[in-house]
Parts: C-alpha cells; structure tokens; sequence
C-alpha cells in the first residue's frame, strides 16, 4: 500500500520540482542569445559595406574608418566569445565609432544623398532596432529564469541540476554606457 502510493505521488511531487519548466527557461533564454548573436553578426556584416562606401567620398578621413574597423572586429570577436559582458562592450564600442563616421558623413553633401550609402544607412538603423528588440527580449528570458531558478521549491532543483543563473546583456564598462557626442557645427 505505501509503496501504491509512492507512486501515486511521485508525479505529483516531479511536477512541483520544477525541472521542466526550468528547462524550458533556460531554452528559451539560450535562444534569446542567439537571436542577439545574429543580430550583432548581421550588423558587424553590413560595417564593411558602409564603410567601403565611405571610403569611396572621404578618403582623408581614414582614422575614423580605421576605428570602425577595429570595433567591429572587436564585436565580431566578441561574438565567437559567446559571452554577453563581452558582446555588450564591443557593441557599445561600435556604436561610439559609427557615432563618430556619422559626424564624418555630414561634411560630405555628396554621399548623404548617393543612394548606396541610404540603404546602407538604412539597413543599419534596422539592424540597430532588431538588435534592441533582441537583447530586451532575452534580458526578459534571463529575467524569467533566473527568478524562477531561485523560487521553492524551484531552488531545490537548480542546485541539484546544476543551473546556474544567466548574465544580462549590459555594458560592464562605465565609460562605454556613455553615449559618445556627436556635434555636427564641426568636421571630425
């Protein structure tokens, strides 16, 4: 008879465990990475297209270039590396170079207008948006995660499991969460 009911309750106390919901979070914050590691690579992808076709209109302006460059490298890097602090950093780095191109850009009347360097442009402002959408939506799963992994009797399971709580994806370096400066009153 104990052992009938054993049994019985053996289902009941595996489902208040939680370990399949835990797995279902971590999948779904594991994906939420990739959706940002795509969309980082599609942007460090469009980086040479733009800047090649800067190239073409202000060639006196290779430091700028050069530094765009070195920080999508940087991200691409980062992106291999796999870990959120890492890929946050660099992005952030590549934002304040091409913050920076930008302000180039405007000292040439020419290429604002050619039609290469618009959908270019406009190709990475879309990229810029998915990449929001994407690290908002897995700092959303990290969040659900993590909360869960530490609720009772959730905990229990964690530990016995080995999960261990996820890393958001934010900047770890205080002087790249500040935006860079762009004046367009100067050349570069």
């Amino acid at each position: 008879m104990r052992r009938r009911a054993l049994f019985l309750l053996l289902p009941l106390v595996l489902a208040g465990c939680g370990y399949n919901s835990i797995q279902t979070y971590d999948e779904t914050a594991a994906k939420a990475k990739q959706d940002i590691e795509v969309q980082l690579q599609r942007r460090a992808d469009l980086i040479p297209n733009l800047v090649n076709t800067v190239k073409g209109f202000a060639a006196q302006e290779q430091e700028v270039l050069t530094k765009v460059t070195e920080a999508r490298a940087g991200l691409s890097g980062a992106i291999k590396g796999g870990k959120m602090p890492e890929m946050a950093d660099a992005n952030q780095q590549l934002t304040g170079a091409l913050s920076r191109m930008m302000v180039t850009v405007e000292a040439y009347p020419t290429l604002k207008s050619d039609q290469n360097f618009l959908q270019l442009q406009d190709e990475l402002t879309g990229t810029e948006n998915r990449v929001a959408v994407a690290r908002k939506d897995y700092n959303e799963a990290v969040g659900t995660y993590n909360a869960y992994i530490r609720k009772f009797p959730q905990v229990m399971t964690a530990k016995m499991t080995g999960a261990k709580s996820r890393e958001y994806f934010e900047v770890s370096n205080a002087a790249a969460r500040e935006a860079p400066t762009v004046d367009f009153g100067k050349k570069p």
